[in-house]
């Protein structure tokens, strides 16, 4: 069958189709749109928050992110391989009257990829509808978003929490002492939520406090509570560490692979960590339990970490897609943590994700410096933490801000351990009020009189942001090209 989009001829195969408002749905197990002349650039967006986001020269062969134990953090380990340029869920290409051709899953599960002149479209499972637009770029991603509103949900549509988080100044060294401290400074600052990272429970597995924290969770959540905070806290419960109790005593609750051995989802902490499988009747209940347990504590703000690993391929209990698998976990989650409980997803499969969660990160974690080098230079790996990576795939992944409340990571304004420049520290401050969505992790003890006034100033002022370009925006009267960093054109 043929379509025409003002003047641009596709040769569609698909089971059916039929219009869509300015598009058009498909339905089918593979789809496939064929365009008169090569594109030269591809949208792609990576699987879950971590994993790049770009568009990419469709000259330049993909490659395959080094080491192979990082490749499940990092991106899709079933297409971590594949020789052909492709996305989770949807993809786009640049066509010659300076407009893009979206095609885009409507259900978990799809992948697109391009193929010479071809954007070729498939679920890992069954057959499912597409949706397929061509037209100015921010149209055809604004209409791509309100379908998969319609079909999936959306959440998170209020002003996003303004949020203290302890991982980029403490990492793992939080304390009770540290977390007083902290809490002590940062009176008069405007933050509605004081977010206790990695560091306070005894093992990725074993949630409960360390001895770090000897008067406990429930009591560390009131005290943040009576300082005016609302208490957040971080936990990654889709994984498990060898070191844990949980490991030890529970070895059938694991995600293996065909040869029945546990399946690694990456390394971090010294070492190989794993997955849970979720669609263990046991695992949702342990994990409902874990998840009433910190909302009973006090925390309604909750940060979770590496939810990908419910994603992996694997042999599960039960026989279903692995995506819908991540989504019936993530649906524990939720009516565990009941409505009222704002749930940030992290290391998360995006679409699968929608409509399930208040806030996604949409990047790489930040650092307290720009550039990446050793893991992109030398591993191949745009993912790790710095803020050119996280700049770059946040911002390629702004058009879901109709869906989700879209976090970027957090901001900076200390000039104390850190190697960001001042107009790459502005960089990320804008990027936040693009995003809207407003973090940092500057321990008030750490800030200059000055620096304290930026951060008070940026919290609190607010700035009418639009969009001129794919890189081009406007922040009040001020225009930010972000363009500059990314070395790329802007449309």
């Amino acid at each position: 069958m043929r379509l025409i989009f003002a003047g641009l001829e596709l040769e569609i195969q698909a089971e059916s189709s039929q219009a869509a408002g300015t598009g058009y749905l498909l339905h089918g197990g593979t789809v496939q749109l064929n365009q008169p002349e090569t594109p030269t650039r591809f949208y792609r967006h990576g699987w879950q928050s971590w994993s790049l986001a770009s568009w990419l020269e469709l000259d330049k062969a993909p490659v395959p992110i080094q080491p192979p134990g990082r490749r499940p953090q990092a991106d899709d380990p079933v297409y971590a391989l594949s020789p052909r340029h492709g996305g989770s869920a949807l993809g786009a290409v640049e066509t010659p009257d300076g407009k893009v051709l979206l095609l885009g899953a409507l259900a978990p599960g799809g992948r697109v990829e391009a193929h010479g002149r071809a954007l070729r479209g498939f679920y890992e499972s069954g057959a499912g509808d597409w949706y397929v637009a061509h037209g100015d770029e921010s149209a055809v991603f604004a209409h791509y978003a309100q379908m998969l509103a319609e079909r999936l949900g959306r959440r998170g549509q209020n002003p996003a929490p303004r949020v203290w988080c302890s991982w980029y100044s403490y990492y793992t060294g939080i304390s009770e002492t540290v977390v007083q401290e902290v809490l002590e400074g940062l009176q008069g600052l405007p933050f509605e939520v004081f977010q206790l990272d990695d560091g306070w429970q005894q093992d990725m597995g074993d949630w409960e406090a360390n001895e770090k924290f000897p008067s406990g969770m429930q009591a560390m959540a009131r005290k943040i509570r009576a300082m005016g905070h609302i208490p957040g806290l971080w936990m990654a419960p889709f994984i498990v560490r060898p070191s844990s109790r949980l490991y030890r005593e529970r070895p059938d609750w694991l995600l293996k692979d065909a040869q029945g051995d546990p399946v690694p989802a990456g390394i971090n902490w010294g070492g190989f960590y794993y997955a849970l499988d979720t669609t263990h009747p046991q695992v949702r209940a342990w994990l409902r339990g874990v998840i009433q347990r910190a909302v009973a504590w006090g925390y309604t703000y909750l940060k979770l970490d590496f939810l990908y690993a419910a994603a992996l391929p694997g042999v599960r209990h039960e026989n279903i897609p692995r995506e819908q698998a991540y989504r019936e976990a993530l649906r524990v989650v939720r009516e565990a943590a009941g409505e009222e409980v704002y749930i940030l997803a992290c290391g998360a499969p995006i679409l699968p994700s929608l409509g399930l969660v208040d806030g996604l990160r949409i990047g790489p974690d930040v650092a307290p410096y720009w550039r990446n080098e050793d893991r992109e230079d030398y591993l191949h790996d745009p993912t790790g933490p710095g803020g050119l990576n996280a700049l770059r795939t946040s911002l390629h992944r702004l058009w879901l801000r109709p869906l989700v409340q879209t976090d970027p990571d957090v901001a900076y304004f200390r000039t104390r351990y850190n190697l960001l420049s001042p107009p790459q520290r502005q960089a990320l401050q804008d990027l936040a009020k693009v995003a809207g969505f407003l973090a940092t992790s500057d321990p008030p003890q750490w800030l200059e009189p000055d620096e304290r006034r930026t951060l008070e100033r940026w919290l609190s002022e607010a700035v009418a942001v639009s969009q001129k370009g794919r890189y081009r925006f406007l922040l009040g009267g001020r225009e930010v090209d972000f363009g500059e960093w990314l070395g790329g054109r802007d449309a």
